[in-house]
């Protein structure tokens, strides 16, 4: 009897799951970029051009919380800085590329600029995916990007996953410095510095300040927004370039994974983590940003790394439907689990 209602329990959320999956839908805006709706709320909009990049904002959680700080793309609230104009919610930019800083923005910095969306679509997962240009401020391309952002979601969870291949239009060099790469900025309420009960934990255990610059599969940042503990994390691919990556990640919200960044991590000027790439040569980079509610243990974030871990990101990358069964699949083992205790 008890594993009939288990298997009739799990039925049902599994069906009511792949309804609000089905109810993505994507909007194109003329000139500004993709709206992202689930269950016909905002999720987020991809904004083609936001100071001298593409980026995500707003990103809303699961429980409808803002989960990036808002300026400056608008004006701060009481509880944010308006600081390093350039953490513009959710990104990927580098601050040396053959000398170029894409990631700061002054009249030197270099500018990432959309050309053309190759997939837009919704469904049971949303997907968009583009191609860009790396210019510098002499109108010169150094090299040019197509990233793939597929979204998803689950009761309690949200998800992006960022899949980006860099391929060099001359000779490039993405320098060593910790000012890269995959950036988020957080709400000001989550970040460690508040002292509200943020706190920064990796796969390694390594907590807070601690965190900062060093190796691990996933970064969880949790904190309160709107009276809410949320969190959110980054997971790295095993396939992804230089896995596992290092983390540009601090107590004051910005959250970045950085493959680059050795010298400044260690210390130690003696080393030279760039690398250089021939016209048409190119790397691959795969995240996933996962939304969730509570902690990190209540996020089961070491579980999603290690299904995440499992899927074929360059199958997902190439495919019309990017890998959308294995987090359902792991609803279902956390659900058998839960009713079975």
């Amino acid at each position: 009897m008890l594993v009939m209602r288990v298997v009739v329990a799990a039925m049902v959320l599994v069906s009511g799951v792949a309804a609000r999956a089905a109810d993505f839908a994507v909007v194109k805006q003329e000139d500004r970029g993709v709206k992202v709706t689930l269950a016909g709320e905002t999720f987020t909009e991809y904004l083609v051009k936001s100071g001298h990049k593409p980026v995500l904002y707003p990103l809303i959680g699961p429980g409808g919380e803002e989960l990036t700080r808002r300026y400056p793309l608008q004006e701060a609230i009481e509880t944010e800085r308006s600081d390093h104009i350039h953490h513009r919610s959710f990104w990927f930019t580098h601050g040396d590329v053959n000398g170029i800083d894409f990631w700061g923005e002054s009249e030197k910095s270099g500018h990432i600029l959309h050309r053309e969306f190759l997939q837009v679509r919704g469904g049971e997962t949303a997907v968009i995916s583009t191609r860009n240009d790396w210019v510098d401020p002499a109108g010169e391309t150094h090299c040019s990007d197509v990233r793939t952002l597929t979204f998803g979601a689950e009761q309690e969870r949200r998800w992006i996953d960022f899949d980006i291949t860099i391929t060099a239009a001359r000779e490039v060099k993405f320098g060593d410095t910790k000012e890269g790469s995959f950036g988020v900025r957080l709400a000001g309420t989550m970040k460690v510095d508040a002292k509200l009960g943020g706190k920064i934990l990796n796969s390694e255990g390594q907590t807070d300040k601690g965190a900062w610059g060093k190796a691990a599969k996933w970064v969880d940042y949790v904190g309160p927004v709107a009276g809410k503990t949320v969190g959110v994390a980054i997971l790295n691919h095993p396939s992804s370039f230089r896995y596992p990556t290092h983390w540009h990640v601090r107590t004051y919200g910005l959250f970045a994974a950085n493959p680059f960044g050795l010298h400044h991590f260690y210390g130690d000027n003696s080393i030279d983590a760039g690398h250089t790439m021939q016209k048409g040569e190119s790397f691959s980079l795969h995240y996933r940003v996962l939304l969730h509610q509570g902690d990190t243990a209540a996020g089961e974030v070491a579980e999603a790394f290690g299904e995440y871990a499992q899927t074929n990101r360059k199958v997902a990358m190439d495919r019309d439907q990017p890998g959308r069964a294995r987090p359902l699949r792991g609803l279902v083992r956390r659900l058998l689990g839960r009713l079975g205790q």
